[in-house]
């Protein structure tokens, strides 16, 4: 057989579907393992938006919908961005993908080419280099720091600037560090962002999950410039735990929305389209789902940043939003790789090595799982923390 594309020999396999492997395998052999590198909700998916998706079935609503999605889907998603972050968007600069992951690759490969440069705030989420790489592009990441709260300013930005620069990618609220930008510090971006017409790609997937006093601000609200060189990708994943649907949508500058579907007609076409008026249920209906669960997050953050901080030999960046802790481990005197594997095997934690994301000096925990759950993780990762 012929040798691979040089295009994927550049990709690295998942660290976190690693973990999830292992995990998976000590499970089958009976052990009990204490999940905190999750991804998701473990709540299920309101009733309502279920039943949305089965009258659809019911209905015969599984046929070809246009690749950017059903017009009513589209629509909604425009009511939202005006209702909730005071953005003017027709349906057509609207297009639904199968998940918050295309968006952000279909984003990627329609704005970079071969040469191009994307700036990439570290720690980042897994996939975005791999995105930009796929895309032939080359990731370019700027280092921040647990003191400035794990997000990038502008000095950096423009430092990190070159000829070649042709995006940023932003993502508030952050996985994995939990981090959330303020209108000041998204506004300082911007102006760096317009002086040298960079595009910035807005990952906002985490939006409904902010705490405390935090505030979720879109990139794209800034201004009418910023509305103009920004992508905004998005999806219903985190905040309806519809993680499974594989539902997310991207709302782009007039001139960038074909290219959008026109990659997705080409791809996936459309998103599951019965899984698309679920997703229409989820805008329209109530959303005491969400309250509730960001409430109950709330808990589950004060509870986990106040057992860390007992810690003595790591230290913590209180999280603002989304549902991870990103936990410095520099003082224990191991790479994230091998702590992580230590803490499964010997004392049946799961968590995700800082590598994945950037910064191998750090662990990333997820509480978006049981109290009880939680409560026996961080007592035995304390443990091997202690012993170290």
């Amino acid at each position: 057989m012929e040798s691979l594309s040089s295009r994927i020999e550049k990709v690295t396999p998942s660290l976190t579907l690693a973990v999830t492997n292992q995990t998976k395998a000590l499970r089958a052999q009976g052990e009990e393992v204490y999940g905190l590198a999750g991804g998701e909700p473990e709540m299920d998916t309101p009733d309502h938006i279920k039943q949305a998706a089965f009258t659809a079935l019911q209905e015969g609503k599984t046929k070809y919908t246009p690749a950017a999605g059903i017009p009513e889907l589209r629509e909604g998603i425009a009511e939202k961005l005006l209702t909730d972050n005071s953005l003017a968007y027709d349906p057509k600069q609207i297009c639904v993908t199968s998940g918050g992951k295309q968006a952000c690759f279909n984003t990627i490969l329609a704005m970079c080419e071969e040469g191009d440069e994307v700036i990439l705030p570290a720690p980042f989420w897994v996939s975005y280099p791999e995105m930009v790489r796929l895309a032939g592009a080359e990731p370019v990441i700027v280092e921040t720091t647990r003191q400035n709260g794990w997000k990038i300013t502008a000095e950096q930005f423009e430092e990190a600037m070159t000829p070649k620069t042709k995006m940023i990618v932003i993502n508030s609220p952050g996985n994995p560090t939990g981090a959330v930008y303020t209108e000041e510090e998204l506004a300082a971006l911007g102006e760096v962002a317009l002086s040298e017409d960079i595009v910035i790609l807005s990952d906002e997937i985490y939006e409904k999950l902010v705490y405390g006093d935090a505030k979720h601000v879109s990139m794209a609200s800034i201004s009418e410039e910023l509305q103009n060189l920004t992508v905004i990708c998005h999806g219903f994943g985190k905040a309806y735990s519809m993680t499974g649907w594989r539902l997310g949508y991207t709302a782009a500058p007039e001139s960038v929305a074909p290219a959008l579907a026109k990659i997705q007609s080409h791809t996936t076409s459309n998103a599951t389209t019965f899984a698309q008026y679920g997703a229409l249920a989820a805008l329209k209906g109530p959303q005491t789902f969400v309250d509730d669960m960001r409430a109950e997050y709330d808990v589950r953050r004060q509870f986990l940043l106040g057992r860390l901080q007992a810690i003595p030999n790591i230290k913590v960046v209180e999280p603002q939003g989304a549902f991870y802790f990103f936990v410095d481990c520099s003082e224990l005197g191991l790479k994230s790789q091998n702590l992580c594997d230590k803490l499964l095997t010997r004392y049946k934690v799961a968590a995700v090595p800082g590598i994945a994301f950037g910064h191998d000096a750090s662990v990333r925990l997820s509480y978006c799982t049981t109290l009880d759950v939680l409560n026996e993780g961080v007592t035995r990762f304390e443990e091997f923390c202690r012993s170290h």
